[in-house]
């Protein structure tokens, strides 16, 4: 399999990595495609085996999948102005937040389109991507699109394209929540004398044990927080003062502006 990667940024070179490391995709037939020259010496670093261009030098793409991984603001004006053209049986693999099929079918004018979101834990093979698909690609074209999913963590097909919106602001953005809420736990710590990097590892170590309890356990989510919570004790007073303020309701908000976000970006 032939893969090239147009917009090779964080994410683009984190899924190139994930490839290669399975060996899903040789190093010769990765063909990765930046925007900025800058760039071009650092990724041909890390990329030793593998094409690298910018957008202007590209004029015909040799590739079985073509993943588009560019902000999805800069989409329309890259696709107005690429120099090549897609051929019938490529397929086209976006990884854009908001974007949908029908828009990047019609910028591309190109009929075979899957759309997945990834997340950054990607990085490390535990990301979770949603994904689906343009009407007419066969389940064998899928399974190929999903085993290299697969390769940087979980991934599950959605029938429904209006639901990868909220993957996008649940899942896509959902780190970010995590380490804004790690960080005001890490700075409550060093306000309470705790050197800052002794936080750290106590918070960090309480949220990994945390997450490996939610896993593990057969109780809900309300049984393992009365666990902790015993009445008149230190862990209600935190509680009290964060139904006080809506705390559950504000991150709600938040990931709901996230999700409208994600449809203003296709415009």
């Amino acid at each position: 399999m032939k893969i090239a990667i147009l917009g090779a940024g964080n994410m683009g070179l984190s899924f190139s990595k994930s490839f290669l490391k399975y060996e899903l995709v040789k190093p010769e037939n990765l063909h990765l495609i930046t925007r900025s020259e800058e760039k071009i010496s650092k990724i041909s670093s890390e990329f030793p085996q593998s094409q690298i261009s910018t957008f202007e030098q590209v004029k015909a793409i040799d590739a079985d999948l073509i993943i588009i991984a560019v902000k999805p603001q800069d989409f329309k004006k890259i696709a107005e102005n690429i120099r090549f053209s897609l051929q019938e049986d490529q397929m086209v693999l976006s990884i854009m937040a908001g974007i949908k099929i029908e828009k990047i079918k019609r910028l591309l004018n190109h009929a075979l389109v899957v759309r997945a979101m990834p997340n950054s834990p990607t990085l490390l093979g535990m990301g979770i991507t949603g994904y689906t698909a343009a009407e007419g690609i066969s389940f064998n074209r899928l399974i190929n699109i999903e085993r290299l999913l697969n390769s940087t963590g979980r991934s599950v097909y959605l029938e429904n394209e209006e639901l990868l919106d909220g993957v996008t602001a649940l899942s896509g953005s959902g780190p970010a929540y995590f380490y804004y809420i790690v960080d005001a736990m890490i700075k409550a710590g060093v306000e309470m004398g705790i050197d800052e990097n002794l936080s750290k590892l106590f918070v960090k170590q309480t949220m990994l044990g945390a997450y490996h309890l939610i896993n593990n356990s057969e109780k809900n989510l309300e049984e393992l927080i009365k666990d902790v919570a015993s009445k008149g004790g230190t862990t209600e007073a935190a509680l009290k003062t964060f139904n006080q303020n809506n705390f559950k309701d504000i991150l709600k908000e938040g990931i709901l502006n996230a999700e409208k976000r994600a449809k203003e970006l296709n415009g």
